[in-house]
């Protein structure tokens, strides 16, 4: 984001305007839009390489401390039984003389243990072959780190559309409000002749009435045009999120050679639409589900391994290999397998309607362009007849074979043939921004616009 100088330094060159370059970087560091997309295409990657090395080992270490209390109760009764079998056996003297010194077992004896330990392992986890799984899961992550790309790329292709929209919108307005005030000048200068013109007895009442009424109406059109000027310039402001309006420097233009092969465009759009890239990336998505689905119904090879980690003594350890084999899913992995097929085969479906609907989108806005750069040629006769009318009406008046208000009319006429010429040059400048935005080339309004033969400034002599 711009900081205080920039903005400081933005604003001090109000005077001479804002340039479209200069809007178009201060939208790109500023907007709200771009900025969102930027972050999730940067998520998106981050996630795909948090799953680079997925299908690699895994080691865990696993620690354990614990305390036991155990406690058992052990019978005597067969030992007494087997003890007085034995003196049996023995002649009765001794057998009594023995037994008479033997203490007297008890029938039972309480054991009781309590410890408290601690124990440690490693443990390792090797998938050795998961049936492509990995694969396909690192390739869908890919594919959604592209669509992610196509996102942001769309969003930087709108907002540079809707920046010529706002840029030149609020040049066009300035422009007709400045034709609106020059033609209001000279309704205002012919309008106070004909007061004069009437107090010399030249014309009629109604004369100057009708040469009033004109007025009151430039008037008000000059009003309503600073109006729509301003608040042109306001959204161009907020488009930038610049808290003073800024005028536009660059004028509206007008290249009179025409634009390269309709083909040309198509073949852009082709390769660099970023709807037909997202549309890909959904593609690939489907054939990565597929590949995980396929995955699924192959065996599966595990290495294995642990050992304790043990302070004292020889570690317990194991380590070998494990098969799995589905023999039977309560999941028809069959029907999921068709489900995923028919996703490709709408994947395929779906860019191939977005090749045509795209081809299409590029000729309608190709043929927009050339048609408001041929009217915007032709209108060039309307202008030129428009100007010699106010030149005779002009010479008219002066030798008193014209009147006032045929005058007020030729300007007025100059005043919307050469504001109609300004929208349509504006039409021209629309037209080729969407143009271009359809055929993935929007970076490159600014070259299309460097190269334009015609320039209509906003100040007209």
């Amino acid at each position: 984001m711009p900081s205080q100088a920039q903005l400081a330094a933005a604003l001090s060159a109000s005077a001479q305007g804002i340039s479209f370059a200069q809007a178009r970087q201060w939208l790109l560091t500023r907007s709200d839009r771009l900025g969102a997309a930027a972050s999730e295409v940067e998520s998106a990657r981050l996630r795909r390489q948090a799953v680079q090395g997925l299908g690699g080992p895994t080691i865990a270490v696993t620690g354990m401390a614990y305390h036991y209390s155990a406690n058992a109760d052990l019978s005597l009764d067969p030992a007494r039984h087997a003890l007085d079998n034995v003196l049996g056996l023995l002649p009765p003297q001794l057998g009594g003389a023995i037994g008479g010194r033997l203490p007297q077992l008890p029938s039972s004896i309480n054991l009781q243990r309590e410890e408290t330990r601690t124990s440690a392992s490693l443990s390792l986890l090797w998938p050795i072959y998961m049936g492509g799984l990995a694969d396909a899961v690192r390739g869908e992550l890919d594919a959604m780190a592209d669509e992610a790309q196509a996102d942001a790329n769309s969003a930087g292709g709108s907002q540079d559309t809707l920046l010529v929209q706002r840029y030149f919108g609020a040049q066009l307005a300035a422009r007709a409000a400045q034709l609106r005030s020059q033609a209001l000048a000279g309704v205002r200068e012919h309008a106070d002749a004909a007061d004069r013109m009437l107090a010399a007895g030249v014309i009629s009442e109604l004369e100057r009435l009708q040469a009033r009424a004109a007025l009151a109406d430039a008037e008000q059109q000059a009003r309503k045009a600073d109006d729509d000027a301003r608040l042109a310039t306001t959204a161009l402001a907020r488009t930038l999120k610049i808290p003073a309006p800024l005028a536009p420097s660059n004028p509206l233009f007008v290249d009179s050679r025409p634009l390269a092969p309709l083909d040309d465009f198509i073949a852009s759009a082709h390769q660099l639409h970023p709807g037909l890239a997202k549309v890909q990336a959904k593609r690939r998505q489907a054939g990565a589900l597929h590949d995980a689905q396929e995955a699924l119904r192959r065996p599966q090879v595990l290495g294995f391994g642990m050992r304790e980690v043990a302070t004292h003594g020889k570690p317990n350890w194991v380590a070998g290999i494990a098969v799995r084999y589905t023999l039977w899913d309560s999941i028809d992995r069959d029907l999921l397998a068709a489900a995923t097929q028919k996703k490709l085969d709408q994947a395929n479906q779906t860019e191939q309607q977005a090749l045509s609907d795209i081809a299409l989108l590029v000729e309608k806005n190709w043929l927009a362009v050339e048609q408001a750069r041929t009217q915007y040629l032709a209108q060039q006769a309307q202008e030129d007849l428009a100007r010699e009318l106010l030149r005779l009406r002009t010479a008219a008046l002066k030798e008193g074979t014209g009147t006032p208000l045929e005058l007020i009319d030729a300007r007025l006429n100059l005043a919307k043939v050469q504001t109609e010429r300004a929208q349509t040059a504006n039409q021209y400048v629309q037209a080729l921004a969407t143009l271009l935005e359809a055929s993935g080339q929007a970076g490159d309004f600014e070259r299309h616009m460097a190269r334009a033969d015609i320039q209509i400034p906003t100040q007209t002599p």
